[in-house]
């Protein structure tokens, strides 16, 4: 009886089952994982205050926001150096985020919960937001304006934030004019030098092309000072503020107002206030910069820089990866030398990812590029322009990675395609050009358009050729901006795969990263779902089109 079911193939449909059904939920249970670790980063938490006593030592108080409980046996936390009594079965520790780095060296702590006499949320406990050293905890004690205080007691808080409204308004404008004002500047001051360069090494430096070149710069010079005392100006007006602030050990600490992102107090707010915190720090996340060493703000560069970088990519792939395949099943005889290609490209498509790196930094960065250069940017030396990774570069090694993908999915696209329809247009007086063009391409449309963005999902999640052809810790400017001439190719950039490897793994600060991590990898599995999502509604919506001319 059980032979007779094995030779069935029952027991194999339910193995497959069973397979199918555990990755399943081992899929699920990792993006839950992610979901929970990386959404909760962004949600206002409790700060407690806990009253302390250690062994021999006099009770203080720690504030912070627990953020892990570890539950170790009481035989395996002895084995590690700690003192257990005969009564206890575990050490359980919390692990408190207690910010304040600039004054206790560490922002993370870990804390025995045998040796909490008290714990409390007092309402007015403050959480200061900072571009540097981290969050600050304590209690807010007065406002200050040029050294003089302007709010002290229950006032405080509410000035304070009307004060940092308008300090945020003027560091925005102090962004927009160094980034956007200043580096137009800087920039157009650079293409006047390397054009004299050009110029001197072409002989055709001379008196008038000296006075020209003398008026352009001194246009940019004369916008740079009025930029300087614009920003002078501002500078003077955003270090104007400063809030002091009581630690938990009961010193004072003066923040200057152009330092703070944000003041609030967690413990006091209802379940709207959270929501609403909740939103504006997703959206700073999308939108905003980084910032200490990547632990802290936004990923908006890495979006960017992905984004972009899959767009040039699809637009280099897809042409040559549907003309490949056009050939190989339109043109080529089916023969030993077209089968042979097919087995190359196919197995092209299992070539590790780093050896398309390792090539396209050799070839594409230090042949080509290194020849570009010598071409056609002689004036540049030694700094190279084409000749370092950068996005062009970046984007054509991974063309050249997902084009097996391109190349297999068209041609498997052209062959569903019956030969009745090819020989009906053939007939009906078409050229051979104009029935691909006309008639099978678009029919094959449905596997193209799958392949490409099959191509596009892979190629977004890609890091290691990436490390060695373009991609960058942190970019001080985007591949796209107002400069001439816009698009700069030569330009290195920011990646999400990248960004998730260096803050989980470069990160100095591994506590502090560990959230954003997840919330990094979160955005980056719903961009790859999403290209997928899309890739099988492009697909069906084309294959429903066409179906009435397969059949």
């Amino acid at each position: 009886m059980m032979k007779l079911w094995f030779k069935s193939g029952r027991p194999w449909i339910w193995l497959t089952a069973a397979a199918v059904s555990s990755s399943l939920i081992m899929v699920m249970a990792l993006l839950l994982l992610v979901s929970v670790r990386g959404v909760r980063h962004f949600w206002p938490h409790q700060v407690t205050q806990f009253t302390y006593q250690e062994s021999g030592e006099q009770p203080g108080i720690i504030i912070g926001e627990e953020v892990e409980t570890s539950i170790t046996p009481a035989a395996m936390a002895k084995s590690t150096g700690f003192k257990m009594d005969d009564n206890e079965d575990t050490l359980v520790q919390y692990l408190i985020k207690t910010g304040n780095r600039d004054v206790t060296g560490t922002d993370f702590r870990w804390i025995q919960a045998r040796n909490v006499r008290m714990q409390s949320n007092p309402a007015d406990i403050i959480v200061v937001e900072r571009r540097e050293w981290g969050n600050f905890y304590g209690q807010l004690v007065e406002v200050k304006e040029s050294g003089k205080t302007i709010a002290t007691g229950e006032q405080a808080l509410s000035v304070l934030k009307t004060r940092i409204d308008e300090a945020l308004a003027v560091f925005k404008e102090i962004a927009r004019i160094e980034k956007k004002e200043i580096g137009a500047v800087n920039y157009g001051l650079e293409r006047l030098r390397l054009k004299e360069k050009k110029l001197k090494l072409e002989n055709l430096w001379n008196s008038n092309s000296e006075k020209k070149i003398a008026a352009e710069k001194a246009d940019y010079e004369a916008e740079y000072k009025q930029f300087q005392e614009q920003l002078s100006a501002l500078y003077q007006k955003i270090r104007r503020d400063s809030l002091v602030a009581k630690t938990e050990s009961g010193s004072t600490l003066e923040i200057p107002l152009s330092k703070v992102v944000r003041v609030y107090q967690p413990n006091a707010m209802n379940l709207l206030d959270k929501i609403g915190y909740f939103g504006i720090k997703i959206g700073e996340f999308l939108s905003d910069d980084p910032r200490e060493a990547n632990t802290e703000g936004g990923i908006f560069p890495a979006i960017f820089g992905t984004v972009l970088m899959v767009i040039i990519m699809s637009i280099i792939v897809t042409p040559f990866g549907v003309i490949a395949a056009v050939y190989l099943r339109e043109y080529a005889k089916q023969g030993f030398t077209t089968r042979l290609i097919r087995v190359a490209v196919n197995n092209l498509a299992g070539v590790p990812s780093i050896v398309y790196g390792v090539f396209g930094l050799g070839f594409f960065v230090y042949i080509l590029g290194g020849n570009i250069d010598r071409l056609f940017f002689p004036e540049a030396a030694p700094a190279p322009v084409f000749g370092t990774p950068g996005l062009l570069w970046a984007s054509i090694t991974l063309a050249l990675l997902t084009l097996p993908v391109v190349i297999v999915s068209t041609e498997e696209g052209l062959a569903r395609i019956p030969s009745s329809i090819r020989e009906g247009s053939l007939a009906l007086g078409a050229t051979k050009l104009e029935t691909l063009w006309l008639t099978v391409l678009p029919m094959a449309s449905p596997a193209m358009m799958t392949g490409l963005i099959l191509a596009v999902a892979r190629a977004a999640g890609e890091v290691a050729p990436l490390m060695l052809v373009g991609v960058v810790k942190l970019a001080p400017t985007l591949p796209l901006d107002s400069n001439f001439p816009y698009l700069h190719l030569d330009r290195k950039f920011m990646h999400l795969g990248f960004h998730i490897y260096d803050v989980g793994f470069q990160s100095p600060n591994v506590e502090a990263a560990r959230p954003l991590v997840y919330a990094t990898a979160l955005l980056l599995v719903l961009v790859i779902i999403g290209l997928n999502l899309t890739a099988i509604i492009i697909r069906n919506n084309l294959r429903e089109k066409y179906r009435a001319l397969e059949g």
